[in-house]
């Protein structure tokens, strides 16, 4: 699509227009999940060949980048929205009072070694297993699939202690790559895909305003 010129589309509630603004709005969206994608594979790569000292830098670009994702996704339902930004916010303070609580360097071996700590950082991957289930849900990715389902089954399987430390880091690694398929792949879609039909936007602004008044 031409970023200089906007193109006008026939909506469920009537004609809307994808503007420069709004393409750039996507380009950010597209940029925030890639980076987080990249940052999700080099953690976990860093801790599989490095350690886990230093790898929690790689999950405060993690929480950085969705939250910055969150920001410039298009979502019909304001509250489910809402409601994902909520959770990036809570899991990145949750992030941030482990590893004040256990230092840097033992902040990953302690969530590892401590199932319960993973619920001070799962309100964050809540709301990566959102967005992936958004992407799935608008788009029927099928990578999105693995990311919406491996990453609760790894992170509640190690909370419960059902899966054992060896599979869960294998079920984060497929989510990792996935996500960054997913991520990788947005680029070759049409601004206008993630965008939505802005007429809806409209339309649920405007009863919500009434509503009010």
């Amino acid at each position: 699509m031409n970023t200089n010129q906007e193109i006008e589309f026939q909506g469920l509630y009537g004609n809307y227009r994808i503007t420069n603004s709004d393409q750039i709005e996507v380009k950010k969206y597209r940029l925030s999940l890639l980076f987080c994608g990249i940052s999700f594979v080099a953690g976990l790569n860093h801790w599989l060949f490095f350690g886990p000292n230093f790898a929690w830098i790689w999950l405060l670009l993690m929480s950085l980048s969705l939250g910055f994702a969150l920001k410039w996704i298009h979502i019909y339902i304001q509250l489910l929205h809402k409601v994902l930004q909520t959770l990036c916010l809570i899991g990145s303070l949750g992030i941030i009072l482990v590893l004040m609580r256990s230092g840097p360097e033992n902040m990953l071996s302690n969530i590892a070694s401590n199932p319960l700590l993973t619920l001070f950082v799962g309100p964050y991957f809540a709301a990566l297993t959102g967005l992936g289930f958004k992407e799935f849900f608008c788009f029927r990715r099928p990578e999105a699939i693995g990311v919406t389902l491996f990453i609760p089954i790894s992170l509640i399987g190690h909370i419960f202690g059902i899966i054992n430390a060896g599979s869960v880091m294998i079920l984060l690694c497929i989510s990792a790559i996935l996500f960054l398929i997913l991520a990788i792949r947005k680029f070759g879609m049409d601004a206008a895909s993630d965008i939505g039909d802005k007429s809806i936007f409209e339309y649920l602004k405007n009863n919500k305003s009434a509503a009010i008044t």
